[in-house]
């Protein structure tokens, strides 16, 4: 299919199209990951958000049921310089092509992406439209230009699970997946836009795992954390700009109040600290990739991450909490210690998927404050 492409700074492109056809709106992001294209698609903090790859040749692998962040694809759609039909893996069961359709997203290719790349490093993130049913560049930036700004619009509560679920399911080991341990604490993880491989490391952690919406109300929490049915809140990743979810931030300062361990992760470590008064910042064009260096203070040890976040918290909040982590492309913060309450938070993702290992014992630093 040919595509048109929009962006906000009067950019106007063709390329070709695969997938699903239609017009699409979004915030154009880079990712400079080498693997794991499909845990990228399906990560439900892309909502919103087209995903331009840095990696020339994207499809090669297929996709298969197990790789999925989530049941649903919520970003725009994707941009990807050479797009791979053909597929071969072991594990795959369809084409990235068929994938894409399937969620009713759009792919698009032929295109140079690292001009896109340097566009978005230069300009930062921009809003675009892309389209197979309009050619016209004035009809795009009407529609474009009439469309809601990224910043403005409440993600977490379409990708948020309606209703409480346990998740049992441990890591992957291989082979399969790894069956639960016997569990020494629980925690309850609050939904905002969770990915499936945080869960599994969770129980991986030995914790028994509940999920819950959203909107659970913090004193419906904390009566469990009172007796003893939970011992701790995780606070999960997501999309979208944190200070506009006011409620959701209500909760989580009653939760500090009432003394209940937590761990928060991405959406939910900048959630925390708007709890605490520090607001935090839009990036000029984010972190997203799976090759960013973080120094941890306390050990002094480097570690490669995985990121994707287009917002981070202030230097400010030192006054609160102790930095314990930094990423050594930006000087910005990565992880705190909270000073008077249980409570660490990270920025990048030591799920580590997809991406390395190396911060996966945050899980287990997490399993022994509870």
């Amino acid at each position: 299919m040919k595509a048109y492409i929009y962006l906000e700074n009067d950019v106007f492109l063709s390329a070709r199209a695969f997938g699903y056809g239609g017009t699409f709106l979004g915030e154009l992001v880079f990712n400079t990951s080498m693997s794991g294209y499909q845990e990228i698609i399906s990560d439900p903090s892309y909502a919103g958000q087209f995903i331009v790859f840095s990696m020339p040749e994207i499809g090669i692998v297929g996709t298969n049921e197990d790789d999925n962040e989530s049941k649903e694809v919520f970003a725009s759609g994707i941009f990807v310089r050479e797009f791979s039909s053909t597929f071969s893996n072991y594990r795959a069961k369809e084409s990235l092509e068929t994938y894409l359709k399937k969620h009713q997203k759009i792919g698009i290719c032929d295109i140079d992406t690292r001009f896109l790349v340097k566009l978005i490093r230069d300009s930062g993130n921009l809003r675009a439209i892309v389209s197979t049913e309009i050619a016209s560049k004035e009809e795009l930036k009407e529609r474009l230009l009439a469309s809601k700004k990224i910043d403005e619009i409440n993600f977490v509560k379409e990708v948020s699970t309606k209703k409480p679920y346990k998740h049992e399911q441990g890591v992957w080991n291989g082979k399969t997946y790894d069956k639960p341990k016997k569990s020494q604490k629980k925690v309850a993880v609050i939904d905002y836009g969770v990915k499936k491989n945080i869960l599994n490391e969770l129980v991986d952690a030995n914790l028994a795992v509940e999920v819950f919406p959203h909107n659970v109300k913090a004193q419906d929490l904390i009566t469990l954390f009172k007796k003893g049915e939970i011992h701790g809140v995780f606070l999960s990743n997501g999309p979208g700009e944190p200070k506009i979810l006011k409620d959701e931030i209500a909760e989580i300062k009653k939760l500090a109040e009432a003394k209940v361990p937590m761990l928060g992760i991405c959406l939910g470590h900048q959630l925390l600290s708007n709890a605490f008064g520090y607001e935090t910042y839009k990036m000029k064009f984010g972190q997203h990739g799976a090759n960013h260096p973080v120094i941890n203070l306390e050990n002094k040890k480097v570690e490669i991450t995985a990121q994707n976040h287009n917002y981070n918290v202030p230097e400010e909040l030192c006054k609160i909490a102790f930095i314990t982590h930094r990423n050594l492309f930006g000087d910005n913060v990565e992880g705190v210690r909270y000073k008077d309450y249980p409570i660490i938070s990270v920025q990048h993702h030591p799920e580590s998927s997809s991406g390395p290992h190396e911060s996966k014992y945050i899980f287990k630093e997490f399993a022994n404050l509870l």
